[in-house]
């Protein structure tokens, strides 16, 4: 049995005459920069997150550097960042010329350690970015007491994240403001590079916007030197379309997650956990295991896809190398670059795919 690691073309199977209509309308229209669809997914968007204010920009990497660049972080501040996440979230802090610091993962969640943040805080600390890692929320209770008690800035990153919760509230509404992509894999996912910020905060969701559309307010008004990263109208359609539908494919990945936890018990490999009080929303199952590449060599030969999310921690990337960060000082995030395995989910994964997926697992280790 072939089993894909995602299948972007089976969920547009499930909704073709929605995103082929909004394709179409687009085009009709002619709406590909600017219009009202883009005003309509934004709004949309807010609502979904229960927040004021959602400024739509062309990628996720954009996003977090617009935010930074928004509050005023720039040469000479430091940004603190988890070890393990993609590299968006450590370049876009270096984009704007300050210096990202870089913390510990916690054992059991792959997010940020609060405690060690709040070591690694010194004068020069001016923000803090969680990462939702794998769409596992952070402890942001946690987080917003030690960034209250600093006066730090906090711009949660939400790429992977897409609803999910941490005592009762959505992530990316905890913040200052917040960072999502919606790069076509994603919970919410476009057919091309997209992505949005999120605030409550009208002064900043006016920067940001103004930032993102060439320093405009307004057609030919330019207050400052901006940018070019506009959400195009094909893809803002293709999202509106796919919002509504976000919730069951949500709950389908849950579901998901739950049967691999069934079938997994006592296999041979560590499970993710999921934190009390709150909802997980597996962007990404990720297993652990000390055999890591053996297994997933048996899993390609079962005709299983499977990814590792991330080979290298940000700290030991060769773009790093000047810093000379030793594994001691990120002892979680070295030994797991090297045991983590990310297994096929989406929200149309058939059961009998995932019982393949467990049986080969479970042949791999005891067979």
């Amino acid at each position: 049995m072939k089993v894909p690691f995602a299948d972007l073309y089976a969920q547009y199977l499930t909704i073709k005459k929605e995103i082929d209509q909004a394709i179409e309308t687009t085009i009709r229209n002619s709406s590909y920069i600017g219009g009202q669809v883009i005003k309509d997914f934004e709004a949309g968007f807010a609502a979904y997150l229960g927040i004021d204010h959602v400024i739509a920009c062309a990628n996720g990497t954009d996003s977090i550097e617009i935010l930074l660049q928004a509050f005023g972080v720039g040469k000479g501040d430091e940004v603190i960042i988890p070890a393990i996440s993609w590299i968006s979230t450590s370049e876009a802090v270096s984009s704007v010329g300050a210096t990202p610091v870089f913390v510990d993962i916690e054992k059991e969640y792959f997010t940020i350690d609060p405690a060690l943040v709040e070591k690694a805080i010194t004068p020069k600390t001016k923000a803090v970015i969680p990462v939702h890692l794998y769409g596992q929320p952070a402890d942001m209770p946690a987080l917003m007491k030690i960034a209250g008690a600093h006066d730090l800035i906090v711009i949660e990153d939400c790429a992977q994240a897409h609803g999910a919760k941490i005592a009762g509230r959505t992530v990316g509404t905890y913040g200052h403001a917040s960072s999502f992509s919606f790069y076509p894999g994603k919970n919410l996912g476009a057919y091309g590079d997209a992505g949005c910020m999120a605030t409550n905060d009208p002064a900043i969701a006016e920067r940001t916007r103004m930032i993102s559309q060439h320093g405009q307010k307004g057609k030919h008004n330019h207050l400052m030197e901006g940018r070019n990263s506009r959400l195009d109208g094909l893809q803002a359609a293709i999202l509106l379309a796919k919002l509504p539908h976000l919730e069951k494919w949500t709950e389908a990945r849950i579901g998901a997650a739950k049967k691999y936890d069934n079938l997994l018990r006592n296999a041979g490999v560590f499970l993710p956990p999921a934190r009390a009080n709150a909802r997980h929303v597996f962007h990404l199952y990720v297993i652990r295991t000390e055999g890591r590449d053996r297994l997933q060599g048996a899993l390609t030969d079962a005709g299983i896809e499977t990814a590792i999310h991330y080979p290298t921690a940000l700290p030991f990337l060769p773009c790093y190398q000047q810093r000379e960060l030793k594994p001691g000082d990120f002892p979680v995030a070295h030994c797991y670059q090297k045991s983590i395995l990310s297994l096929p989910l989406f929200p149309e994964l058939a059961d009998d795919a995932i019982r393949h997926v467990c049986a080969t697992i479970k042949k791999n280790f005891h067979g």
